[in-house]
């Protein structure tokens, strides 16, 4: 078994199963080590005494007879001891040698007989001094067993029992008793593995050491030897509990043994080397216990604690070894037991069923002997003397302990929120309970949104009983300056102004509901709803917006009632409902529009989504002419109730704002269909009144969709109504100009602008003359007999003649960009066809991309490079061809770098191969190149394989009587030097036959 089980569990072998005896006894004597052995028998049987021994024999055992010499021996002093073997041995060989002389006769006889009897009595001597080691340990022995408590042991008599019979304690029978009387008594303090140490345990062995002279190397021999018997007797035992319980007495002793040696203990006890226990296995055991110590210590201090008691505490954790983080753990978890509590003593007293009338003074008694001693302890912990104080003092928190749970938090808000109603008693809340309640929701650990949302509840209460009080006992109105006495109000009960302001705001909107109950609002009513504005200092816009949502609210259900009753049933019954509820309520026409239109736009909507979902246009037109009708029968009347005003009123201020806007947009006479649409006087007399279209959709519908929906009913008015008959064949009945003035209110009903209107039918017109137009410009080209087409199908789509234009250039543009792209990409366009369309005005760059403008370019540089002139202009590549081509400079430059150098080495290859095919024309031309690319970048003298062939090029040059700078740039480009150049011009053809001739040879 392992033992390092004692700390942790158990195994199955251990190496002390067998111990070996300790290296302080193996020199002890066999009868020595036989007491020992039956003491520890002893030991075995009791293993645990009483923590607090009082007698010695009860620890010790009885006192220890003398036998033999050893009474003798303790009556004697060692002086009188040596005297009397002086005497004894001086005798014996006395009497030897008379003894001697007498039987035998002779001289010898007696001196044989004298040394017989000498050793003889010297035998006697010295049994009498080698017992004296064994009566002064059984009378050390008899002396501490004699003792009524081994407290009182005292070192001055242990060491007089030693002088008295001339031994020290270096003495094998005398030191070994002394290690078993500090064995036994070490066994008898601690105490067993169920019950805790009482922190006596280190005191009371260190004294009794002390008072033993023991040395610690021997102490601590007896210490691990304790272990071995508490290791023995866990093998012993089988069960659970007991090996658990061996297990703690292990630890104790682990604990206690560290304590009293202190610093030299972790070579003084060798646990893991003996007990193969870890280091980590010993800490665990120091801790525990010692924390179990501490919080015994703890136990003793209450709700009144005083520095020296904070003191005492700090010199136990630092004598039992507890570190700080752990003390301040423990001080913590005390004081919050203890302002538990007062918690659950006032929780007790809230559940009670049989609640007292003193129950909710015994709640804040509880509470407040919690915020006493919360403030005991932040003063504690500001003291002068706090770095002498036990660790952990500070504020107590409730955070982590049994009401640091959810389910336990509700009790706490019950506890805190009587705490705060008891705080508002007074009908003011002073500054005292003030910091009382941040205390306690500290220590209850409330949120702060939490306790502020209490905090208002309890506040706004006793708000609204204060001011009912000021309200009916005439104190507000008498007040000078109602809002300063408002506001001394809130100061008083430190309630927020604007909380404050909702619950006036909330006392006028029950005030009003209560004035409105009867559908209207009486000068009474009014009056006293003044009053209170007035009383309560409640803002204009609060008032509005309160008729508004209450007064609103019931006039949105006349206005519902009246939509409801349709076409035929808005008769004069729901005109005066309407009448009334709009004057009755004393809503601005604002609001009332406001209300209305909100109800109106709700069934405009309901019509816009059945003329969605319709099959075709014809079912689409009729749900929008339903929307119409609606408008003008339902809407129109509605709106003139709740202004006070006749229909007739109401539809000429519509028919006038048309006619304005109309008058301010010259395109309305452009358009036919738009000339349709505006109202003459016979159709408007046909028709009836016009609708109103201060209702519109205009904030509830995209453009998008409000211009589509016009769209669909413009197209309906222009090729009327289809009807499907049988056999797949359909009838198309066209309207009368009727269905345009419909299409105008339509488009006030979708709060269309007349700007909008009038681009809805122009791009509609446009539509369609643009389809016919491009298929009678197909290819692109516009003769006269296709403008007199043109100019027909412009008319008859009615398209003003500028919009018409604007779609035969933009046709006739498209055509022509396509035609010159094709061109380009195929090479057929060179940069002075460019230029000539330039000059007549056409936009080139938005017909011809970017990237082919940009191969342009570089096709018309390369075919500078390969011209065969040699000339190369500047400004014409880097200025003129960009310009007209609208590329960048900059990247033009760059392109032809980058071809200047790629075609210079071409350009001698070529210039070479043309020389072996004897073609001095070409020759020429290909050297031209060359010095081309050179001029666009001047390039180093270039080299060659054959060097003759660069000197016939020169000679083939220099024939076609070239400017002296080309020749004399091509001399330094080619490497040639002045002699074999002025060599070359005096032998003139002959170099180049010369050359041929070796050519044909070589070939």
């Amino acid at each position: 078994m392992n033992s390092s089980t004692f700390l942790t569990t158990s195994s199955r072998s251990s190496p002390f199963l067998n111990p070996s005896p300790l290296s302080l006894s193996s020199n002890f004597s066999s009868s020595a080590r036989r007491r020992r052995f039956t003491v520890s028998a002893d030991l075995d049987q009791k293993p645990a005494a009483s923590s607090s021994p009082s007698r010695g024999p009860d620890v010790f055992g009885g006192p220890k007879e003398l036998t033999g010499l050893q009474p003798l021996v303790k009556n004697f002093s060692p002086p009188a001891r040596l005297a009397a073997s002086a005497i004894v041995v001086a005798g014996a060989l006395a009497a030897g040698y008379q003894l001697g002389l007498r039987f035998g006769g002779s001289r010898n006889a007696a001196l044989g007989g004298a040394a017989v009897l000498g050793a003889a009595g010297g035998a006697a001597a010295y049994a009498v001094r080698a017992c004296a080691p064994e009566v002064a340990a059984a009378d050390l022995h008899n002396y501490v067993a004699g003792c009524d408590d081994p407290q009182a042991v005292r070192k001055e008599d242990i060491e007089q029992i030693a002088n008295r019979y001339g031994v020290s304690k270096q003495d094998e029978a005398f030191n070994g008793e002394l290690c078993d009387l500090y064995l036994r008594f070490v066994s008898s303090v601690l105490p067993p593995g169920n019950e805790e140490l009482k922190g006596d345990e280190v005191d009371k062995i260190v004294k009794f050491k002390s008072a033993l002279g023991i040395d610690d190397p021997e102490a601590a021999a007896m210490h691990m030897e304790i272990g071995r018997r508490i290791f023995r007797q866990r093998l012993e035992t089988g069960d659970r509990e007991a090996n658990v319980e061996q297990r703690r007495a292990f630890q104790k002793l682990i604990y206690v043994s560290t304590l009293v040696f202190g610093e030299a203990s972790s070579f003084l006890l060798p646990w893991k080397r003996i007990f193969k226990v870890t280091d980590a296995q010993i800490e665990v055991a120091v801790r525990d216990n010692a924390q179990s110590l501490y919080a015994s210590k703890l136990k003793a201090i209450g709700r009144d604690l005083k520095a020296e008691q904070l003191e005492n505490l700090r010199t136990s954790q630092l004598s039992y070894q507890l570190s700080d983080e752990l003390a301040e753990d423990l001080f913590k978890e005390r004081t919050r037991k203890l302002v538990e509590e007062n918690v659950s003593a006032a929780v007790n007293v809230v559940r009670s069923r049989t609640r007292a009338a003193t129950a909710v003074t015994q709640v804040v008694e509880q509470l407040d002997e919690i915020i006493a001693f919360n403030n005991l302890l932040v003063s504690l912990k500001n003291h002068p003397s706090a770095d002498h104080f036990a660790r952990g003092i500070g504020p107590v928190s409730l955070v982590g302990g049994e009401y640091g749970t959810d389910r336990k938090m509700d009790d706490l808000r019950i506890l805190y929120r009587a705490y705060v109603a008891e705080s508002f008693s007074s009908g003011r809340l002073e500054e005292s309970k003030l910091d009382a309640l941040n205390q306690l929701r500290n220590i209850f650990g409330l949120g702060k949104r939490e306790a502020e949302a209490i905090m208002l509840d309890v506040s706004a209460k006793v708000y609204r009983k204060r001011l009912q009080l000021a309200f009916t006992g005439g104190e507000l109105e008498a007040a000078d300056s109602k809002a300063a006495f408002l506001q001394n109000l809130c100061q008083e009960l430190h309630f927020d102004p604007q909380k404050a302001s909702e619950i006036h705001e909330e006392i006028y909107r029950q005030k009003l509901q209560l004035c409105v109950a009867d559908g209207e609002l009486s000068e009474e009513d009014v009056k006293a709803l003044l009053r209170i504005r007035v009383m309560l200092c409640i803002p204009q816009q609060t008032v509005e917006a309160a008729h508004s949502s209450i007064c609103g609210s019931l006039f949105e259900k006349v206005v519902k009632d009246a939509i409801a009753s349709g076409v035929d049933g808005y008769d004069a019954e729901v005109k005066k409902s309407v009448r009334k509820a709009a004057h009755g309520l004393r809503l601005t026409r604002e609001a009332a529009m406001s209300i209305a239109s909100t109800a109106v736009r709700k069934i405009f909507i309901n019509y816009i989504k059945r003329a969605r979902a319709a099959q075709n246009r014809t079912e689409s037109a009729r749900e929008l002419k339903k929307m119409i009708a609606f408008n003008t029968l339902v809407v129109t009347e509605l709106v003139a109730d709740i202004k006070g005003e006749s229909p007739e009123t109401v539809s000429e201020e519509a028919a006038k704002e048309v006619e304005r806007q109309i008058e301010e947009d010259e395109e309305w006479e452009s358009l036919q269909t738009l000339r349709k649409i505006r109202p003459n006087r016979e159709l408007t007399a046909k028709l009836g009144k016009q609708g109103q279209t201060e209702i519109n959709l205009k904030d509830d519908l995209p453009e998008r969709e409000r211009t589509d929906l016009y769209k669909t009913y413009l197209l309906f008015c222009l090729t009327g109504e289809v009807t499907n008959i049988p056999f797949g064949a359909q009838i198309t009945t066209k309207k009368d100009d009727s269905e345009y003035v419909l299409l105008n209110q339509l488009g006030g009903i979708l709060g269309l602008t007349p700007k909008e209107i009038v681009e809805v039918h122009r791009s509609l017109a446009e539509q369609a003359f643009r389809q016919q137009a491009e298929v009678i410009l197909a290819d692109g080209q516009l003769t006269k007999a296709r403008v007199e087409q043109l100019n027909e199908v412009q008319k008859q789509v009615g398209l003003p003649p500028q919009y018409a234009q604007k779609v035969i250039k933009s046709i006739t543009t498209t055509k022509m960009a396509a035609a010159i792209e094709t061109a380009v990409s195929q090479g057929r366009l060179n940069i002075k066809q460019i230029r000539e369309l330039k000059e007549a005005s056409v936009d080139l760059d938005s017909m011809i991309t970017e990237s082919l403008r940009e191969n342009l370019f570089k096709k018309t540089v390369d075919e500078i490079f390969s011209s065969g002139t040699g000339e190369f202009d500047e400004e014409e590549v880097y200025e003129k061809i960009p310009a007209d081509l609208n590329i960048n400079a900059e990247k033009a430059r760059e392109v032809v770098r980058e071809l200047a150098r790629s075609r210079l080495s071409n350009s001698l290859i070529q210039a070479v191969a043309l020389l072996r095919q004897r073609n001095q024309k070409g020759v020429v031309s290909s050297l031209n190149d060359l010095l081309a690319c050179d001029k666009a970048v001047p390039a180093s003298p270039l080299s060659w394989e054959v060097p003759e062939e660069l000197a016939d090029l020169f000679a083939i040059y220099m024939k076609s009587e070239p400017a002296p700078e080309k020749l004399s740039r091509l001399q330094y480009l080619l490497g040639i030097s002045d002699s074999t150049a002025a060599a070359i011009r005096e032998m003139g053809d002959r170099v180049i036959q010369v050359g041929a001739e070796n050519e044909d040879f070589a070939f």
